[in-house]
């Protein structure tokens, strides 16, 4: 029997993730630009490949049969009379600067330019340009001047040197050809990150509503736009929350009617116990009808942490100091420190529901409590620690369940009814956050309150 292992991630995976943009803007604009560039790559290397390398080619072999032409009418007209009336010509008609200096030798006549990998595209092009048409020694030189080329023929008698205008040799299509492909671009670009902009915003919108919402903040103002398939989601969120919502009324109404239902036959009771004669058996009807009642108010405490209180700003140290001020009174000492103020939108009476049943639960079984409070990054963190007995990490689960008792004996004056936790978690998980049990640094047991900014 075999069993299958999870592959690592490798590092190039892992590489190409950090490196991918996390946004759906930034992928989308990934997805669009990707083509776009490649388009433009490629069109670029065509371009220099096939266009601008025959136009060069096409120019450099114009130059070259130019000088040629030239030297070959020098060498049937080989006075200088003659040769003076050429070079005009030459100059009006083919815009060379020609010169002829008698007994001149070159300095160096290697040819093996367009051998050269460092030499530019004009300097190979025109190098085979005159080989192929001159055939005769001469000597290139396109770096010396700034708007001219000088080259040098060596003839029979002497040495020949033509200046050429720079602009002979160049093709204005290869800049155009840039510019349109960079501007080009741009605008795309431009176009693609603003219609991109508007396509992500409703996503954008739908999410901080389903944010605010599992925060416990009203989305009143929240409606469906964007694309079809945004749409559809943003009116499925809406659908979620109305059932939501519907589900939390319905359940408040049900409850209140349990409890009016319940209290009448409770005070019927309690006004009978009263009548009866004082023994054993009447106590302990006393003492159930007792309890009986405290699950009562205690299951409409845990109704009432879903009910219909809205969000409000809400001073979270302000609050703390409210709560631990009026429970400050009882037998066991109470430590409040709170690092800054600070202010998030809460519902004020729940959340001080939850604050006093930990701060009870802590105090019932301990003699030392602290709290504690402050902001960390995006979240507001509440520590409640006790010097108690705490509760076995198995068991810290089922503190959170409904009328869950650690103390077996059912006793009131030990305990509650075990909504204490169940009514703290659930009022913290309404705002978006988490409640959680831990050991405490000094012994007993911490409660940790997450809410989100």
């Amino acid at each position: 029997m075999t069993m299958a292992t999870a592959r690592a991630p490798t590092p190039h995976s892992s590489l190409f993730k950090r490196i991918l943009p996390r946004t759906l803007l930034g992928r989308a604009l990934l997805i669009i630009l990707s083509p776009l560039v490649l388009l433009q790559v490629i069109s670029t290397w065509v371009f220099y490949d096939r266009h601008y390398d025959n136009t060069t080619k096409r120019l450099t072999q114009g130059l070259a049969g130019d000088v040629a032409m030239v030297i070959q009418m020098m060498v049937r007209n080989p006075g200088s009379v003659e040769r003076l009336q050429i070079f005009r010509t030459a100059q009006r008609t083919m815009w060379l600067d020609l010169k002829y200096a008698e007994g001149a030798r070159l300095s160096d006549t290697s040819t093996s330019a367009s051998l050269n990998p460092f030499t530019s595209v004009l300097d190979r092009k025109l190098t085979t340009a005159m080989e192929e048409f001159v055939a005769r020694p001469f000597l290139i030189d396109t770096r010396t001047l700034d708007k001219k080329i000088l080259i040098e023929v060596q003839l029979a008698e002497g040495l020949l040197r033509v200046l050429v205008p720079r602009e002979r040799l160049f093709s204005s299509t290869t800049y155009i050809f840039i510019m349109w492909m960079v501007g080009s671009s741009i605008v795309l670009f431009g176009v693609a990150v603003v219609f991109m902009r508007n396509q992500v915003k409703p996503i954008r919108r739908l999410a901080q509503a389903a944010d605010g919402f599992g925060k416990g903040r009203d989305v009143a103002d929240f409606k469906p736009e964007g694309a079809t398939e945004v749409r559809q989601a943003a009116a499925a969120f809406l659908q979620m929350r109305g059932r939501i919502k519907r589900q939390i009324a319905q359940r408040t109404e049900f409850l209140a009617g349990v409890s009016h239902d319940l209290r009448t036959p409770l005070t019927r009771m309690k006004l009978q116990l009263a009548m009866l004669p004082s023994n054993a058996e009447a106590e302990n009807l006393r003492a159930d009808v007792t309890e009986m009642e405290a699950m009562v108010e205690g299951y409409l405490a845990f109704a009432r942490g879903e009910g219909t209180e809205q969000p409000q700003s809400t001073d979270v140290s302000a609050l703390l100091r409210e709560v631990v001020g009026r429970m400050r009174g009882d037998t066991s000492a109470i430590d409040l420190h709170i690092e800054e103020d600070m202010t998030v939108p809460l519902r004020r009476e729940s959340m001080r529901r939850c604050l006093t049943n930990l701060i009870v639960n802590a105090q019932r079984y301990a003699k030392q409590v602290t709290v504690r409070a402050g902001q960390r990054e995006h979240a507001i963190e509440i520590l409640i620690d006790d010097d108690g007995p705490g509760i076995p990490p198995d068991k810290r689960e089922d503190a959170f369940r409904p009328f869950y008792r650690l103390d077996e004996s059912r006793n009131p004056d030990t305990g509650g009814v075990g909504l204490g936790l169940t009514i703290a978690r659930d009022v913290v998980r309404n705002h978006g956050g988490e409640l959680t049990l831990e050991d405490a640094p000094g012994g007993g047991l911490r409660a940790r309150i997450w809410l989100p900014v």
